[in-house]
């Protein structure tokens, strides 16, 4: 309850003074493709698509790399002691030792070639170039998605901002309503009733005001730890975010997103990879047919490490007839794997083609509640000011005001909303085709 003997007027400024709004900390202001671009560096999701197509590159040289023969260079160097007891040299006549010592040193190289195995290396290397496919789509998608997190977070802080703007204008309009107020009160043409009305208004739009400035704290917070940055970032508005026509073609659109969409490129491939791994699998039904050679040389000291050379040259074949049903279940493994990958395929199809709609129909409806909304304010607007000037002349009541005045704040950040709903649905769809609308 509001102390009698304390002025409106001195009130009034105490309540300003107790909610003029948060601190605000040192923001950085970066525009949405700088966001994007931060986004895409700093998500850990996307670093670990990068590893993963680095790692399938390598699988893709590994399985070319067994068409090549391999190549192994040895060398040993050897010290053998026997014990043994001494002997009488009838000779020389003199005892010797029995005791013996050797040394000797080997090198080689040896070589070996697999002509035939199976089958299973061709396999191999289509399912590591499926593997790369499927990883750069992946890797393509994670950037999209990446990218989308930062696009919704940079509308919701931009959002943000706006509100605080609309919230501002609501507090000045509630000083200005106190003042008329205590003006007509001192010269008895309304009630205590009214600037008391108009004190509360006043306290509830400031109480509002620092709402939207802790949201615009929290949000811009949020969109500096997508960036990868340690403190809060403000968006730059752009006059291009407010062009809100459509003109999609939606069959169109769904053809190209089925075509192109990065998920589902990356969902195909996996299959690939797998009906290529049942195909490895099978291959070890097959024999296998190598070619080795080796090439030696050895000496020792009983010889003055002369090195004297031994060569081999072998064409072996092995044919795993029965491994204990080992076979079976690799196969039966990998064909499991096939089915979920393709089950995987399906379902992504399916699910770009209910998003899409979902998200078309979502653009649509944000459409048309930002025309709905643009007539809302100039409505509020209007019947603010036709109620301020009936108050004024005495012919409309203080709830009349306060009414007009919170329904024109209502359809201000209702406008809001549906301009920004508007954009994040935009870019939902843009993840979804994998390019800019």
């Amino acid at each position: 309850m509001i102390p009698r003997r304390w002025p409106l007027p001195r009130f009034a400024a105490l309540l300003a003074l107790a909610f003029g709004g948060p601190l605000s900390a040192q923001t950085t202001a970066v525009t949405l493709s700088e966001a994007i671009q931060l986004a895409r560096q700093a998500r850990p999701t996307v670093a670990q698509a990068r590893a993963s197509l680095r790692t399938a590159e390598a699988q893709v040289r590994t399985s070319t790399g067994a068409y090549l023969p391999s190549l192994n260079a040895t060398s040993s160097g050897n010290t053998s002691f026997s014990e043994a007891p001494g002997h009488f040299n009838e000779v020389t006549q003199q005892l010797e030792r029995g005791n013996r010592s050797t040394r000797s040193l080997s090198f080689g190289l040896s070589a070996s070639i697999d002509l035939f195995t199976g089958f299973g290396r061709g396999a191999d290397r289509r399912a590591a170039k499926a593997g790369v496919h499927a990883a750069d789509a992946s890797l393509t998608d994670a950037e999209y998605q990446a990218g989308l997190l930062a696009t919704q977070q940079f509308f919701d802080a931009l959002a943000a901002q706006q509100v605080v703007r609309v919230r501002q204008a609501s507090v000045r309009r509630a000083e200005e309503q106190l003042t008329l107020s205590v003006a007509k009160l001192k010269v008895g043409s309304a009630t205590r009733s009214d600037s008391l009305r108009s004190l509360v208004n006043l306290g509830n739009a400031r109480l509002a005001e620092v709402t939207a400035g802790s949201n615009v704290a929290g949000t811009q917070a949020g969109l500096g730890r997508t960036l990868g940055l340690d403190h809060g970032v403000a968006a730059a508005d752009d006059s291009t975010f407010y062009h809100f026509s459509l003109g999609l073609d939606t069959a169109a659109l769904m053809q190209e997103a089925l075509d192109h969409s990065p998920s589902v490129i990356a969902a195909e491939a996996n299959a690939r990879a797998a009906r290529a791994s049942v195909t490895s699998a099978r291959a070890a039904y097959w024999p296998t047919l190598a070619l080795s050679g080796s090439n030696n040389w050895n000496g020792s000291d009983a010889n003055s490490y002369q090195l004297f050379a031994n060569r081999s040259l072998t064409l072996g074949m092995s044919w795993p007839l029965f491994n204990r049903f080992q076979r079976e279940q690799n196969i039966a493994t990998r064909l499991g794997s096939l089915d979920a990958a393709e089950a995987s395929a399906a379902d992504a199809r399916r699910n770009i083609q209910a998003s899409l709609v979902t998200q078309v129909a979502a653009l649509e409806a944000a459409r048309l509640r930002i025309e709905i909304t643009q007539t809302s304010v100039t409505a509020a607007t209007e019947d603010l000011r036709v109620v301020s000037e009936r108050y004024r002349v005495g012919a409309a009541t203080i709830l009349d005001v306060l009414n007009s005045q919170e329904a024109l704040a209502q359809a201000e950040v209702d406008a809001i909303t549906s301009r920004f709903d508007f954009l994040k649905a935009r870019a939902q769809i843009e993840a979804l085709i994998g390019h800019p609308l």
